[in-house]
């Protein structure tokens, strides 16, 4: 027996994520791994894990990527759509939660505010800078004040006077953070102040200027942090929707743009094979010459036979999957 299915990947700094829909836009199946720096690793495992599970013959259709990585990824499956994290995220949450307004999503090394008004993305804003707005941060204080990072959220909804910790920056909130435990507050009581604090960085530098309006989602891996869901419900005034795959929403959404994109355009899908799972591939990186601007390009290539050091990015020979990183596009193939 097969079924016809759409694979999405979203590949981030910290996780790599892929999810299947079906032809009516029905989740699946789903899988996160770490990327641990080697996102290609991590899209093999993820397709192979995936394929692994089956309970019947997945027949794909078409492919999206999405995620810091989508370029990366797209080259190694035959992406058939590359969208933006914006965009995947917007396409999940409109079609998995009725009437929703506003996303709010925080990874491991960023985070977005979304707003959509009848389905359609009219504000975002994004923060790629600030630590004390992103997952990590929680991780790292959660190891500081030794509570493992899956009991977080259950610690923190135990405190009953939080402390008030300075959110504005990273480094701040953590100088702060150890100052209040040197005054002896109890755990959760920090690990809530945390939350306020990240919201708090959150609302100000995200959402600032915009109308956070009903229904709210909550998606990424923090908003498996009910601590998390509890400050931001607070600070708010409304219920958080965490949807059930609030972790692969990302991956899920560019799947759903691939099924948009084949039924669409009725086009044959780019996609490889799941046997791109087996492949060997690896990367070069060199500098281009041509002119001042120094472009660093990165080149994909098929095979185990090492490159060895190139001086010339014209002198890389093999199989080129892919190649980008220039800014006038004279070396890209994709």
């Amino acid at each position: 027996m097969s079924l016809d299915v759409y694979l999405g990947i979203d590949v981030g700094s910290v996780t790599t994520k892929l999810a299947l829909v079906d032809e009516k836009g029905k989740y699946i199946d789903s899988y996160m791994l770490k990327t641990a720096g080697k996102p290609v690793d991590a899209v093999q495992t993820g397709l192979k894990h995936i394929i692994s599970q089956a309970l019947c013959d997945y027949k794909v259709q078409g492919v999206g990527t999405t995620g810091s990585g989508r370029n990366l990824a797209g080259a190694l499956v035959g992406a058939d759509v590359i969208k933006n994290e914006i965009t995947a995220h917007a396409v999940a949450a409109s079609t998995n939660i009725p009437g929703v307004q506003t996303i709010l999503e925080i990874g491991g090394q960023d985070s977005k505010i979304i707003i959509l008004r009848d389905g359609i993305v009219t504000d975002f804003a994004m923060n790629t800078v600030c630590a004390a707005g992103t997952g990590s941060f929680l991780d790292h204080q959660a190891q500081r004040l030794n509570v493992p990072i899956e009991k977080f959220g259950e610690t923190a909804l135990k405190s009953e006077n939080p402390a008030r910790i300075a959110g504005r920056c990273g480094v701040f909130a953590e100088s702060d953070l150890i100052h209040k435990q040197q005054l002896g507050y109890p755990v959760e009581d920090l690990l809530y102040g945390l939350c306020q604090a990240l919201v708090r960085n959150y609302l100000s530098n995200l959402a600032l200027g915009k109308e956070l309006l009903p229904v709210v989602s909550f998606q990424g891996g923090v908003a498996t942090n009910t601590g998390m869901v509890k400050a931001f419900e607070e600070a708010l005034n409304t219920k958080i929707v965490v949807p059930e795959n609030h972790q692969t929403m990302g991956a899920i959404g560019a799947a759903l743009l691939a099924m948009e994109n084949h039924q669409y355009t009725e086009t044959p899908t780019k996609f490889k094979g799941w046997e791109v799972g087996n492949m060997n591939f690896q990367s070069v990186t060199c500098q281009c010459t041509g002119c001042s601007n120094n472009c660093e390009v990165i080149t994909i290539l098929e095979g185990e036979e090492p490159v060895g050091h190139v001086e010339k990015i014209g002198d890389i020979k093999g199989n080129i999957i892919a190649r980008w990183g220039g800014t006038c596009g004279r070396w890209d193939i994709n």
